[in-house]
This record gives structure tokens, C-alpha cells and sequence, in this order.
């Protein structure tokens, strides 16, 4: 598309014509050359808003003979343009007769060409030649002379002959009188620009560079350009023949530059949101706010203005992002090199960025908020409204803002804060059907019941919170009971799982859960945690030796107050209860009695429930109570528990079961033998004590340790439903963003009543809805360790999404209901996704998939999957 230079000044007036047409070429903006009247018959009542410009020629000698003199010495077709006070109506072609033209911003014109149904539109920049005989480029230099007159300079060192020898022709007032409508506002921007210029004491007569597309100027259209309807039928068929094809602009694509797909996805949505197109293909560069302290020196607008109108050629040569990616990568060195980022988070600094950088609001006042204080919710958020317009004042505001009812409540006092907040963008929750099995197997912390392995189920990405909530209900937690639920490897326990916000997908399928039932009044005390090793008699190296193994789950109990040997011993012995075998159970190698039944020999010795009749021997060296080849012949079954065979059995059973063990919080380093008479154990007692207990030969056969050596694993992620994809509907997302929720540990809110932070209750509500709302569906989440994607299927509508019954404000608004226009999706997980865009495209009547610089059409059924990332809609 032919492409006009803004305030681009020459280094000196000796500029050679090929530097002058590579300055204009490069200039963001895009204006045509076209016949008044044919302009004004194809945009009927829009043709109003045009600047008339009344040429005559510059002041030359009187006389003939000096006239070709100084024509030969200044080639240069040199006018005067002043302007006149008058506007273009509807279909006036200019006062007085003559020939008239109209200078329009190449958008407007291929828009006003799709309006007429022509099916035609504008040439690319780069392909003047041999698009048709009537169209070519012309490079214009215009200084100002006065505040409403200014010099048009057509030098044949910027033109080629045969488009300087046109121009002629068409600016030739010796004939007729010439009048120039400018619509593009080109104009009044270089009048602006040099007054500013005048003010900071530069020179006068500097030059600007203007570049023109000049279409349906052929010698034979200009002589009629003045004559009968008939005739000027004939120059409107000539210059849409000039045009070509009008469905091919806007569908560019972008080349990658190494992982830059995320911005070409980014890029293709907002530059097909149809406000911005029209906004960054008009004269945009006079909104620009280069002292915004908040903004990027408007260099990034600048960028995005240009890459856009790239993009809204018929050319269908991709384009490659350089500059604009040198841009986002000085002012957001986040996006810098070549890592795949999110397209969101581009997303959302590109809307602030513009935002900004074309802020017209030049000083912010400063209006503190106030409470609403019972007010009427209207009368309040008109308040905070009238207030972010203030210092708020551009076309993304206009376009992308809204505002939604933001109400916290106070737990304990009831007391309520609401505010109105503006938002750019919606960022949804994806609610999740698919459930992940979970095992856990359950302590008791007392001793009053044994361990027991559940399986629940979780949602797949759901909390720790929904597992506690899942796993009380399966063990039937008392109400004066809590959960504690860890992570157990290597025999010891190695994570407290203890925040509720964290996500079940840091464990992974093998990791191995163990929980514990806690009375609540002890679930902030201290905690004595139990590792224990055995000997394991199938582990024997030459059947003779056995070998020590370590149990694989923990016990865990309450501290008492006084922590000494014989607390420790007593805590332990009423952990083990549940695992003790029962009277007349079969050890693993019992003694069977005449009757064939197994022999109890604990028949007579007072229960666990009796006083502790066990004497634990906790001696100085735990290998030293290895028993002499005869006791070994001797102790078969329970009856070794007892010292049966040695001729000291008078002085009373020699017990020989447990010895206890401090050790650190690491679980390495030399441990510390307890004394079981020691009253004094602890200085200080820790937040968890750790004591490894060692099981001596012949305490094993007394308990059932199955539980204890077998801790099942977590078990493996699955579809609840085999075969059924996961999905939800788009207003299941909404809903799941606007319902009430407490706020997380770390946003906890300040009360004003109970004076202190509280974690209050938020409630979201839609108030205000703006013209474009983009719609944000998380399916990422990150931790310090993970990073997952949501595979959900969102089925949102392409067509009619209705909002009116999530908007708070009753009150008459604008329409509630939107149509889908665009969509960025990510294809893949987190570490090798690839983004592409899918964008409805208006002259084209259809979809188009973007995939970098690949542009393809593709059918409206097939743009809904579950890559779906950033929704934008457009209110119908």
C-alpha cells in the first residue's frame, strides 16, 4: 500500500531523490490521490471533514522571457496551497469549477470501496509498477508560510520523469483552477509539527516529505475529471480497476524470528480488532504522548502503527517483526532473545503500552477514592469511573476498558469495603472435570484405631485443600479433628503439606502420602515424630546374621508437656497398640501346642492396657544384645520376648524390645542414646522432635507390621470418565471468576473495623463492559517447581455470547451481547507449545487461521478446541 511521510525532514535540501523516496517509503503513514468527485460519490454522507486547499503558482517573473529563465534555472513545479474555510460537504466537488481532488488516508478508501461492494481495494507500497497505467507514486515537499498557506514543491529529483511530467498535468492551473480536499489531515499535522518546531526558535522553510499513491490521473481521466456524470461513471470503473483485489488486505502473516510466534499470535489479534485498525491506519501520530513518564516516549505505538498498516496490504509477502521486537525488547526486557513466551503476558503489556503512549491526558489529578458509605452502587461507581477518565484518556481506554464491582467481607465483624475497579481484560478460572485418584494412608496420633489407605479423588489440577477436604471425608474426621497431611521417602517424612493453595501437581505418581489424625487442640503444639528400624529376618546374608531395615512410615504424635525418657517410651508403646497381635493370633513362626492350635505364651502377662509392664533395656550399645548360641536354639515365637533358657531367669524377665535414639531435624549425624530415668530430656523443646527407634530381634514377632514396611504410593493420574474429554462452558468460567471466595494467606485484607488483616470473603461482579472484551482463560499455573496447562475444552459461542445476566448495573447500558472475532491459541505443553491465531476476517466473509507467516482459510467449526487461549469478542 502506498505509504506518505509525516514531518520527515530531509538532512539538507540537496537530498537526492532516491534518499527522499527511501525516507517517505519508510513513514508510517498511508494517504491517496484520487478525484474529488468520485470520492465523494463512493463515501455519499461520510464525505464530509475535508480541508480545501484553494492552488495557484508560486511567484514567478511577469515576463515571458524571465519566466523561461527561471524556469529553466528552478525546474521545480512549485504551488501555493492556501487554505480556505470552508469544509467539504456531502457531494460538493469545490467552488468556482475547475478540477478538484481529494487526499484520503488509504484505509478509508479501501474501506469505502469494500462499503460499495466494489470487491477492490489498494496496491502494496513495494509493487507501484505494472499494477495498473493509472496508478503511481509521487513524492511531495510542503513548508509552511503562513499559518493557513503552504508551499507544494514536486522536484524532479524525488520523481521519476514520467511521474513529474504527470503531475504537471494534474496541478496545470494555467487552465483550470485546481483545489486539493485533505481528509488524511496530513496537513493540519505539518502545520502543527512546524508551529511547535517555530516555538523552540528553529528555522523556518524546512521541508516535509509527503508520499502520495496517485490513482486514475491518466492523461485521459484528467481531462474529464471535470465533465458529465457519464463521464465521471467512467473514472470510478477506471480506478477500481486500478485498485485490484480488496480481500486479500489484512491477511498477512508474520515471519517467526526464532520463537516469536507468541507475538505474531498477539499481534494478529489486536491488529485485526477493527477500532484499532481504523484508529493505527489513520492519523494516529497526532495522539501521541512522548512525556508520559508512565509511557515508552510513544516509540512503541510508533511501532505498532507501522507494523499494522504493514499488515493491511494486499501484498501477501510476510512480514518480518525486526523492529517492533527491538522495540518490546528495550522496553520489556522480559520478551528479550529467543525463549517462548506467554502470549498474555505480551498481550497485557502491549494494551498498557499503548495505552500510555497515547494518553492524552497530559497532567493526572489526583482523586483519592472514597468509601461508598451506603451509598447507591451507581452513584459510587460513576464516581470511580469519572475518576479513572480523568487520567485516563485513549483509544484503548475507549475500546478495551471496564469495570467490575469488587465487594471483601469481614469474617469476624461483617464489615464490607466495595470498590469499582476498571479492568482491560478478563482473566478466568478453567474449571476442571477431570479428577485425579489419589492414595493416602491415615495415622492415628493416639493409638486408638489402625492405619487405613483411601483412595480419593482430587481434581486433576486441584489444591491441597480439595485432598484434605476429599480424604476427611473418606476416614469420617471428627469435627475436633485436623488432617496433617506429608510427604514420606526414604523412611522419613520429608514435606509437611500444610498450605492449602498449593497445587496436588507437585506430587508425582510415585511419591508416597502418609496423614495423620490431630486432635485440633494440639495442631499447633509440638510433635514428636518416630522413625524405627528392625531386623529383617529374610534379609540374612548367611542364614545366620539377619540384617536392620528401616520402616517405611513414620508415627507421629503430641508432645506432652514434660518430655523425658519415659514419656518418649510411653508415647511410642501407644502408637505401636493398633499393630500389636492379638491374643492367640499366629506369629510368624509359633509354636504349636498339643491340640494343634498355636501356643500363647503371653497368657497370664497383663495386657498394653495394663500398667506398662513392658521393661524397656535401653542399653549403651544397641548391637550388644546379640543372645548366645544356646537362647537362640531356645527362643521360637512370642515365648522369645523372655530370656527363658539362661540360669538368671529367677531374677525376673530381662525385656529386650525397643531402644530410643535423638536425632536432628536432617536425620543425619550421630544420634543420641535416651536414657529411659532421665527426667531432664530437653532444654527446649523443638517444633518436631525426632527419635528413631531401633526394634530389637525379638520385638518383630509381637506386631503386625505390614502397614508399617508398606506405605502404598499415590497412584496414577486418570480421566474419572475413560474416553469423555474434559469441558466446560465458557459461562462455567465466568461463573467460577465471580463467585464469592476467601482471599489466599499472603492478600489477606485490612479491616478497618476489627483493626487488623483478615482473610475476607471476595465477590466479584461485571458493571461496566466495554466495546471489545478479551477474555484471558488461565490454564497455566506455575509454582517454584511445576508448570502445568489445562488441556479443558472451553465451548465458548462465536456468535451472541450474552452478558446481561453477569452485569450488577441494572441500569440501561450499552448492548450486553458479543460476537467472537478473534482468538490466540497454544498448541502443546509448557515447554514446546507452539501459538497460532485464528481471526475472522470481514471483506474476506470468513475465518483465517495465522500460523507465523502462513495465512490459510479455515472453516468456523474447527476454530473450536481446546487450545483456545485469549478470547477477543466485539459487541454486536
Amino acid at each position: 500500500m502506498a505509504t506518505a511521510a509525516t514531518a520527515s525532514h530531509p538532512a539538507s535540501a540537496s537530498t537526492s531523490g532516491r534518499d527522499a523516496l527511501a525516507a517517505a517509503s519508510s513513514s508510517p503513514a498511508a494517504v491517496c490521490l484520487v478525484p474529488f468527485r468520485w470520492w465523494a460519490r463512493v463515501r455519499e454522507e461520510e464525505a464530509a471533514g475535508g480541508v480545501r486547499y484553494a492552488a495557484t503558482a508560486a511567484a514567478s517573473p511577469s515576463y515571458y522571457g524571465l519566466r523561461l529563465l527561471h524556469s529553466f534555472l528552478h525546474p521545480d513545479l512549485v504551488l501555493r496551497l492556501e487554505r480556505g474555510d470552508g469544509r467539504a460537504g456531502g457531494g460538493g466537488g469545490g467552488s468556482g469549477g475547475g478540477r478538484s481532488y481529494a487526499l484520503v488516508p488509504a484505509d478509508e478508501l479501501s474501506r469505502a470501496l469494500a462499503r460499495q461492494n466494489s470487491g477492490f481495494g489498494l496496491q502494496n507500497k513495494h509493487s507501484f509498477a505494472g499494477d495498473s497505467a493509472g496508478a503511481y507514486p509521487l513524492v511531495l515537499r510542503i513548508s509552511v508560510r503562513e499559518t493557513s498557506i503552504l508551499n507544494l514543491r514536486i522536484s524532479k529529483k524525488d520523481n521519476p520523469v514520467e511521474n513529474y511530467k504527470r503531475a504537471n498535468k494534474i496541478f496545470n492551473i494555467d487552465s483550470q483552477p485546481v483545489h486539493v480536499w485533505d481528509f488524511s489531515g496530513q496537513t493540519n499535522l505539518i502545520l502543527m509539527n512546524e508551529w511547535n518546531r517555530l516555538h523552540d526558535c528553529c528555522h523556518a522553510d524546512q521541508e516535509n516529505l509527503l508520499e502520495v499513491q496517485v490513482y486514475a490521473m491518466s492523461d485521459s481521466l484528467t481531462s474529464k475529471i471535470g465533465g458529465t456524470n457519464k463521464e465521471n461513471s467512467g473514472d470510478v470503473n477506471d480506478l477500481d480497476r486500478s485498485f485490484g483485489r480488496y480481500g486479500s488486505a489484512g491477511l498477512i502473516g508474520l515471519e517467526n524470528l526464532g520463537n516469536t510466534c507468541f507475538m505474531n499470535s498477539s499481534i494478529q489479534c489486536l491488529a485485526h480488532t477493527p477500532k484499532l485498525v481504523e484508529y493505527f491506519l489513520g492519523d494516529y501520530t497526532r495522539n501521541i504522548n512522548q512525556t508520559n513518564p508512565l509511557g515508552l516516549n510513544g516509540e512503541l505505538a510508533l511501532a505498532f502503527g507501522e507494523l499494522s498498516r504493514s499488515l493491511w496490504t494486499t501484498d501477501r509477502k510476510p512480514v518480518a517483526p525486526h523492529r517492533f521486537k527491538e522495540k518490546i525488547a528495550c522496553f520489556a526486557p522480559q520478551f528479550s532473545g529467543f525463549n517462548q513466551h506467554d502470549s498474555q503476558e505480551l498481550l497485557a503489556f502491549l494494551l498498557d503500552g499503548l495505552h500510555e503512549d497515547l494518553n492524552q491526558v497530559k497532567c493526572k489529578p489526583y482523586e483519592e477514592a472514597k468509601d461508598a458509605s451506603g451509598r447507591p452502587d451507581e452513584e459510587v461507581a460513576d464516581e470511580y469511573w469519572s475518576n479513572h477518565l480523568a487520567r485516563n484518556d485513549s483509544v484503548i481506554v475507549d475500546t478495551c476498558h471496564g469495570q467490575y464491582k469488587s465487594t471483601l467481607t469481614c469474617p469476624t465483624c461483617s464489615k464490607k469495603s466495595v470498590t469499582f475497579d476498571p479492568f482491560m481484560y478478563l482473566s478466568l478460572p478453567v474449571p476442571s472435570t477431570a479428577k485425579r485418584t489419589m492414595t493416602v494412608t491415615v495415622f492415628s496420633t493416639d493409638g486408638s484405631r489402625e492405619p487405613c489407605s483411601y483412595d480419593v479423588n482430587v481434581p486433576k489440577f486441584g489444591t491441597l485443600s480439595d485432598l484434605v477436604q476429599a480424604l476427611s471425608i473418606a476416614c469420617l474426621l471428627g469435627d475436633e479433628e485436623v488432617l496433617l497431611v506429608t510427604e514420606v521417602y526414604n523412611n522419613c517424612i520429608i514435606r509437611y503439606l500444610e498450605e492449602p493453595s498449593d497445587s496436588v501437581s507437585l506430587l508425582r505418581d510415585g511419591d508416597k502420602l502418609a496423614a495423620y489424625r490431630l486432635p485440633k487442640k494440639y495442631e499447633k503444639s509440638p510433635l514428636v515424630v518416630f522413625t524405627h528400624q528392625h531386623f529383617d529376618e529374610h534379609s540374612s546374608i548367611d542364614n545366620v546374621t539377619t540384617q536392620k531395615k528401616e520402616f517405611e512410615a513414620p508415627l507421629l504424635a503430641a508432645l506432652p508437656e514434660t518430655v523425658n525418657g519415659l514419656s518418649v517410651q510411653d508415647i511410642y508403646l501407644k502408637l505401636l497398640n493398633p499393630f500389636r497381635l492379638s491374643k492367640g493370633a499366629s506369629s510368624p513362626s509359633g509354636t504349636a501346642g498339643s491340640n494343634g492350635d498355636p501356643v500363647d505364651l503371653m497368657d497370664g502377662i497383663p495386657s498394653d492396657s495394663d500398667s506398662n509392664f513392658q521393661n524397656i533395656q535401653l542399653e549403651d550399645d544397641p548391637e550388644s544384645n546379640n543372645c548366645s548360641t544356646n537362647e537362640c536354639e531356645i527362643r521360637k515365637g512370642p515365648s522369645e520376648l523372655y530370656d527363658m533358657g539362661t540360669a538368671d531367669s529367677d531374677k525376673g524377665a530381662n525385656l529386650k524390645e525397643f531402644e530410643f535414639y535423638l536425632k536432628n531435624d536432617r536425620g543425619d549425624g550421630q544420634q543420641q542414646k535416651i536414657d529411659i530415668n532421665e527426667v531432664d530430656l530437653l532444654e527446649t523443646v523443638p517444633s518436631r522432635l525426632h527419635v528413631n527407634v531401633h526394634w530389637q530381634q525379638n520385638a518383630s514377632r509381637q506386631y503386625d507390621t505390614s502397614m508399617l514396611n508398606n506405605l502404598p504410593e499415590i497412584h496414577k493420574l486418570e480421566l474419572i470418565s475413560k474416553g469423555t474429554e474434559d469441558s466446560v462452558a465458557l459461562h462455567g468460567c465466568l461463573e467460577a471468576f465471580l463467585k464469592e471466595e476467601p482471599l489466599g494467606p499472603e492478600d489477606m485484607w485490612y479491616c478497618p473495623c476489627c483493626k487488623k488483616h483478615q482473610q475476607a470473603m471476595k465477590k466479584l461482579d461485571l458493571w461496566r463492559l466495554p466495546e471489545v472484551l478479551v477474555i484471558h482463560l488461565k490454564r497455566f499455573s506455575y509454582t517454584q517447581f511445576t508448570r502445568n496447562k489445562l488441556e479443558t475444552f472451553v465451548d465458548f459461542p462465536t456468535t451472541d455470547l450474552d452478558l446481561s445476566s453477569y452485569i450488577a448495573d441494572k441500569s440501561e447500558q450499552p448492548s450486553s451481547h458479543y460476537r467472537l472475532y478473534a482468538i490466540s491459541n497454544h498448541y502443546g505443553n509448557m515447554g514446546g507449545g507452539h501459538y497460532t491465531a485464528s481471526i475472522y476476517h470481514e471483506e474476506g466473509k470468513g475465518w483465517y487461521k495465522f500460523d507465523d507467516d502462513c495465512v490459510t482459510p479455515m472453516s468456523e467449526d474447527s476454530i473450536k478446541t481446546s487450545a483456545a487461549y485469549v478470547l477477543f469478542y466485539r459487541r454486536e
